[in-house]
């Protein structure tokens, strides 16, 4: 990992810059016949749709919304994830006073703003089985690490092989905790000071539900020329 040196610029122009310098070190798994790469939506989709190209790998989204502290929505207290799976960080919320009713009341938005996103985000097919496949699980960068720990436990209800967490940049405390339910992770950058992720983008604009959609359908039209990838439960 390369830690971050103050003053210097930010090491990645865009998600698409930071894809790319993540596809580096990901050549161990180039055009491996049981690997799925799946992005968060929205940020991590960009990266993740980079590395696939670079790789000769098949695209997948694996639905994720963090839940923001009521009064602080930046700040995450945890994250629900496709499957039905809620992560909760009981320790922020105890330290932010919020209460149980509270947090039912923001699990249930963000439960509604996740269903809605799937259906827009599902127009370029279903989801790709991953059934007894390794997932390689990028996002663009992770601060606390909510949103991926709850990714990796709905990938592992749906009986995946391996989880290999791949980020262009990451907190060494998001790093510890990932590591402890992934089976690997990777990581270009890691700060010894880390306050936000978009410190780490020269451009850093928020992701569109309608570049998601392009970057899936035009993943799926590459992978029609790797019929060995495409896999099947």
């Amino acid at each position: 990992m390369i830690p971050q040196i103050g003053g210097s610029p930010p090491p990645y122009r865009d998600r698409a810059d930071a894809g790319r310098k993540l596809a580096e070190r990901l050549g161990t798994f180039a055009d491996s016949d049981n690997t799925l790469v799946v992005g968060l939506p929205r940020g991590g989709v960009p990266v993740a749709a980079e590395v696939a190209a670079a790789l000769g790998l098949p695209l997948d989204i694996l639905s994720v919304r963090k839940l923001g502290v009521p009064d602080n929505e930046e700040l995450a207290m945890g994250a629900v994830a496709t499957g039905n799976v809620i992560v909760l960080d009981e320790e922020m919320i105890d330290a932010c006073g919020v209460s149980h009713d509270d947090v039912e009341r923001v699990v249930e938005r963000k439960w509604r703003e996740l269903r809605r996103r799937e259906e827009v985000y599902r127009q370029s097919g279903d989801p790709i089985p991953v059934d007894q496949r390794q997932v390689i699980l990028i996002d663009d960068g992770a601060a606390t690490g909510s949103t991926l720990l709850s990714a990796i436990r709905s990938l592992r209800r749906r009986n995946v092989s391996r989880v290999v967490v791949a980020l262009p940049v990451a907190s060494s405390s998001a790093i510890r905790d990932l590591q402890r339910e992934a089976d690997e992770v990777i990581c270009v950058v890691e700060p010894h000071l880390f306050r936000a992720v978009g410190e780490w983008y020269e451009e850093f604009d928020a992701t569109s539900n309608e570049e998601v959609v392009q970057l899936l359908d035009e993943a799926r039209k590459r992978s029609e020329h790797y019929p060995s990838s495409s896999g099947t439960s």
